[in-house]
Formats: structure tokens, C-alpha cells, sequence
């Protein structure tokens, strides 16, 4: 065990996580991409990799853990809030691009266990591996500790001034998340375009109305770009929000899928389209 911890320096982790591990190969296991697992596999004779799981089991309990705590935090925290509230800023607190932010703050990065070739690729700087690695992070924490550990973290690190951001901007009627900025600085990160959102229906009665917005990449020479996803809103604004948080969720499950994870469904852009149709 002290062998494991030495060579994992896992002194600074934990301080950032709060936590003393008992079993600190749980730790190591959720720091393991897969990509290090399968290299590891491909040796003959490698004691290691007979013993080495990578992080994707952890990984899928942790997301369970971390939705609970916060889930249950937020219930205590907003008695006045219904469920639909309490779920908005739930999905925003355990969101792929906020989780990447805390893996960040946490340093997580340095420490994630990858092959050679994906530490040249600079794997370990994308959203959605930071994200999943900090989910198995959670994972671990709780198998080693129990719930109050994942409970602590949870409050000092995922929710603290972000809870109480995403509170404000849901009093005020704002969106949750500046998914257009984002989205728009992701295009261009990718010499991709601007996103042009366009308005495709509206339905409902005035006092109840549903705005269903495209957003595609701007075209060249007024021809139409490539469509990315469909929003749903109450308002216009809240539409465009809407259909740049879905856009962003399908750009994610390609870098998964690249990187060897799982993408979404088809499901998860047409979602606004099947919810114009039962809201129609």
C-alpha cells in the first residue's frame, strides 16, 4: 500500500479531495484511463496489467454518488424550490463542463495514468476525460470512505459559489449557463464558424408559449451551415440557450467517442424536437 501511495504522489491529491485513502489502489484505479489499461494489456508478461482495471466502472458509480449528494444537498438547502427547479441546477452542477472545471481546480489532470500515446495527444487536458476521471474519483471516494467524504467535497468544491450562482440566475428568470458564449468559443477554438440560431416553430397559447431554435455553423457566402442541435424554450432567448447546451453535449460524445468513450444517442439532439411535438 505505501508503495502504491509513493510512487502515485498522492499526498497533494488528497488534500485537494480532503481525504486520507485507506486502500489508495482504489485512487489509482480511478486515475487509470482505459488507454493505459489496453496498453498495458498488450504486454506479455506484465504483472500489471493483471491487476490494473481502468477508471469506467468507477467512473459509472461515482456519476450515481455525485448526482445523490447534490441532489440531497439541494433539497435541504431550497425547500421553497419544486422539482423541476431542484433538477435544472442539479444537471448544471454535475455537468460535463462544470465537473471539468472542478477536476481542473483540483489538479486532477497531472495526476491521470494514461498510455504514451494519448499523453502526446493531450488527453488529459479534454473536458469530458477530466470530467469522467473526476466522477470515478468520486467513485473511489466513496468505497474508501463512505458518503461524507463525497458529501464534503461535493459542498466545497462542485457546489459552494456555483449553487448559489445558478440559484440567482434562476430567480432572475436567466438561463442556466452561458451555453451560447461556450459554445461559440468552441467553434472558434475549432476554426469552425460562428453559431447563427434561427427559429424553426412556436406553439402554445400566448401565456404559454414554446419556441423551438436551430443553431447551425454560419455558412459561407450565404450558404447554410452544418446544423448542430435543436433547442426548446418559453423563450427565444431560453431556446437559444437550449439548443447551444445540446450542441455542446453532442460535441462532447464525439470527443468521447474519439477518445474511446461513449457518444449520445440521436436521442440527444432530437429531444427538443420530440418535446415540440407532445407539447404541440
Amino acid at each position: 500500500m505505501g508503495e502504491v501511495r509513493a510512487e502515485s504522489g498522492f499526498e497533494e491529491l488528497e488534500a485537494a479531495l480532503g481525504h486520507k485513502f485507506l486502500r489508495p489502489e482504489l485512487l489509482l484505479c480511478a486515475l487509470t484511463h482505459r488507454s493505459l489499461a489496453h496498453e498495458l494489456a498488450q504486454v506479455e508478461g506484465c504483472v500489471e496489467a493483471a491487476a490494473q482495471e481502468d477508471n469506467e466502472r468507477l467512473e459509472f458509480l461515482g456519476d450515481a454518488v455525485l448526482s445523490l449528494v447534490v441532489a440531497e444537498a439541494l433539497y435541504a438547502a431550497y425547500p421553497e424550490w419544486r422539482e423541476g427547479e431542484l433538477t435544472r441546477v442539479r444537471s448544471g452542477l454535475v455537468s460535463r463542463q462544470h465537473m471539468a472545471q472542478v477536476a481542473r481546480i483540483a489538479g486532477l489532470g497531472k495526476h491521470l495514468r494514461l498510455s504514451r500515446g494519448e499523453e502526446s495527444s493531450g488527453l488529459r487536458r479534454k473536458a469530458t476525460v477530466l470530467s469522467n476521471s473526476m466522477e470515478a474519483v468520486m467513485g473511489a471516494l466513496y468505497l474508501d470512505g463512505g458518503l461524507e467524504p463525497v458529501r464534503a467535497f461535493a459542498r466545497s468544491q462542485v457546489m459552494g459559489e456555483a449553487a448559489e450562482q445558478l440559484a440567482r440566475e434562476l430567480r432572475s428568470g436567466a438561463a442556466l449557463g452561458n451555453y451560447k458564449s461556450a459554445l461559440q468559443e468552441r467553434l472558434q477554438a475549432a476554426r469552425a464558424g460562428a453559431p447563427v440560431y434561427r427559429m424553426k416553430s412556436e406553439s402554445g397559447p400566448d401565456h404559454h408559449k414554446r419556441f423551438l431554435v436551430e443553431v447551425r455553423t454560419k455558412g459561407e457566402a450565404g450558404e447554410r451551415g452544418e446544423p448542430l442541435a435543436h433547442g426548446m424554450g418559453r423563450t427565444k432567448k431560453h431556446a437559444e440557450q437550449d439548443a447551444a447546451r445540446r450542441a455542446l453535449e453532442l460535441m462532447d460524445g464525439a470527443d468521447a467517442k474519439a477518445g474511446g468513450g461513449d457518444a449520445p444517442g440521436p436521442e440527444a439532439e432530437t429531444g427538443a424536437a420530440a418535446e415540440e411535438t407532445s407539447a404541440s
